[in-house]
């Protein structure tokens, strides 16, 4: 405990929000990276179907974007504070904003395999595709739940 009163609280609570963005990112940018394997195959053979590949590779970077959000709600609540955060408060920043840093990470990568198969569909089964998109959606679906957890958590915090 020594250790986190040296550090301060605000420092804490800017952790947790670095953490809900990068960690989102960098799922969003491993996810969207798989798909765009995928798809570069895809429209090299096929350019016509380049429009769709986009949508399925664009799907994964919304947990990036869903991470900055909040980012951007912890850091607005904490900036003008940081030096008055004790650790506690900072402690629970940091357990706010974990459920769309861990969560954005994880689902953003199953979501770009998923975003791979789907333009395997697209590839084979041309006017199957969009059954690939709900298959992503449902993906999705716990990305946004790890999203309102962080964004419920954050707003319980009273500095």
């Amino acid at each position: 405990m020594e250790f986190l009163n040296t550090i301060g609280g605000g420092a804490l609570a800017l952790l947790g929000a670095a953490l809900a963005a990068a960690l989102a990112c960098v799922g969003s940018a491993k996810g969207t990276g798989i798909a765009g394997e995928a798809g570069a195959g895809l429209v090299a053979e096929d350019p016509s179907k380049s429009g769709k590949v986009l949508i399925l590779q664009v799907i994964p970077g919304t947990q990036g974007l869903y991470g900055f959000v909040i980012f951007f709600l912890a850091y607005s609540k904490v900036s003008n504070l940081i030096t008055s955060i004790n650790v506690a408060q900072g402690l629970q920043i940091v357990s706010a904003c974990l459920p769309i840093a861990i969560g954005g990470l994880l689902s953003a990568i199953a979501q770009g395999k998923v975003a791979a198969a789907s333009i395997n569909i697209l590839a084979k089964k041309p006017d199957d595709w969009s059954k690939g998109m709900i298959m992503c959606i449902i993906v999705e679906f716990y990305a946004i739940l790890c999203l309102l957890a962080s964004f419920l958590m954050l707003n319980s915090i009273v500095l």
